[in-house]
């Protein structure tokens, strides 16, 4: 890192305000989204000599991130969470938190000086019949850039998930999805349940419970809880060197820690997925819930975990196993969807059930197209999988544009 980096996190940084060039201008690259992955894969491009457009509907630079419950820290360790050309500052924890993440980003962007245009919507990516450029990347102001290669980096949090509930119209509490949570303050005094328990909800029941809130899960299907750490070391790197063993012994001994670690907690309402954890994650991108201090929570009764939800009722809450009990808010940590179909109105996308694409490298029809940081099936996190994807994207354009033009990167 240069000796000016401590100036990086200091200064404020928004980004490009520049004025917006002619319609239907020769773009070469463009890239979707100013979050880790966007950045990532700008970075990599310029270290390439590249000169790629950055566009991000935001007026900030990781504006997912800043929008996050403030309790929330990276599960995986810094020094596997860094992205390509800067690590985290020293002094950071080892488990960086949210606002450390956001300083982070921004002295990122400021490092690599990578200037997005702001507050700019993309609305279509769509096939240019016309010769030269494949791609036409049509904005929300009215703009047309002609694109040789269009990396998507919107995420796979694009949209939240908002289910609607039976009985929600009778309710006489708040119904409200974990993207609004910040903090525990506006639930004092009051009983909240969290349906769902991936490492969203977990976490933000343990919030409430930590600041006095009465708080409970709504957990309908069995998970997965691994500790964040074991013995010192941190689960991730665990995670990493069993995915390299073959499948069966691999999802043997993940099956065997998590056992060992975090025990039966059927008693206490909360029954273990039958498959391993690296093996969920391996084949349906569900990562396990990273316990931080929810699990001795509930097995203190502190958090209560309920099954299904039935139906809501006035005061509170109707559950699958019959019982009822009072809530007065609603906290639905049910996930979000990345939305991408709907940037290609005139193209289908190869997604799977989740609506995630299934490679990196567009093919056929998406020749030219690259999704960065929508694969959540890689042991390590996420972070440390964008970090190799965007390294792998900028290589490849580097490549095809060697061969377009004789050896001579695009710029």
């Amino acid at each position: 890192m240069d000796h000016d980096t401590p100036d990086l996190y200091t200064q404020p940084f928004r980004g490009s305000n520049h004025a917006p060039l002619d319609p239907d201008t020769e773009a070469d690259i463009v890239v979707i989204g100013a979050g880790p992955a966007g950045l990532a894969v700008a970075a990599c491009l310029m270290q390439r000599g590249h000169s790629p457009l950055v566009f991000d509907r935001a007026q900030e630079v990781a504006s997912s991130w800043r929008r996050h419950y403030e309790r929330l820290h990276l599960h995986t360790a810094k020094t596997h969470s860094a992205l390509p050309g800067m690590a985290f500052p020293e002094d950071a924890p080892r488990y960086v938190p949210r606002q450390g993440v956001v300083d982070y980003l921004t002295a990122y962007a400021r490092h690599h000086r990578i200037e997005p245009e702001l507050g700019v919507n993309v609305e279509a990516i769509e096939p240019r019949q016309e010769p030269g450029a494949p791609w036409q990347v049509r904005l929300s102001d009215g703009r047309h850039y002609a694109a040789n290669h269009v990396v998507v980096a919107t995420g796979a949090n694009r949209v939240p998930q908002v289910p609607r509930l039976p009985g929600e119209d009778v309710f006489q509490g708040r119904v409200l999805h974990s993207r609004s949570y910040r903090n525990a303050a506006p639930f004092a005094g009051q009983r909240v349940l969290v349906v769902g328990m991936g490492n969203t909800g977990a976490e933000i029941a343990l919030d409430l419970v930590e600041h006095g809130v009465r708080a409970a899960l709504s957990v309908r299907s069995p998970v997965n809880i691994v500790r964040r750490e074991v013995l010192g070391r941190p689960t991730q790197l665990s995670s990493i060197l069993l995915s390299k063993l073959p499948h069966a012994l691999g999802d043997a001994l993940a099956t065997l820690f998590r056992d060992l670690t975090v025990g039966d907690l059927r008693r206490h309402g909360l029954p273990t997925a039958r498959v391993s954890p690296q093996r969920q994650l391996r084949e349906e991108g569900k990562t396990p819930v990273i316990d931080v201090g929810t699990v001795k929570r509930i097995q203190t009764g502190d958090i209560l975990v309920y099954p299904g939800i039935q139906s809501l009722t006035s005061g509170g809450v109707r559950f699958t196993d019959g019982t009822e009990h009072p809530f007065d808010a609603v906290l639905l940590a049910t996930g979000y969807q990345p939305a991408l179909q709907a940037l290609f109105p005139y193209t289908p996308l190869p997604l799977d059930e989740r609506g995630i694409p299934p490679g990196v490298s567009g093919e056929g029809a998406l020749q030219g197209v690259y999704f960065v940081g929508f694969d959540v099936r890689q042991p390590g996190g996420l972070l440390r999988t964008i970090a190799q994807q965007a390294e792998r994207v900028a290589e490849r354009i580097s490549a095809r544009q060697g061969q377009e033009h004789g050896g001579v990167h695009g710029a």
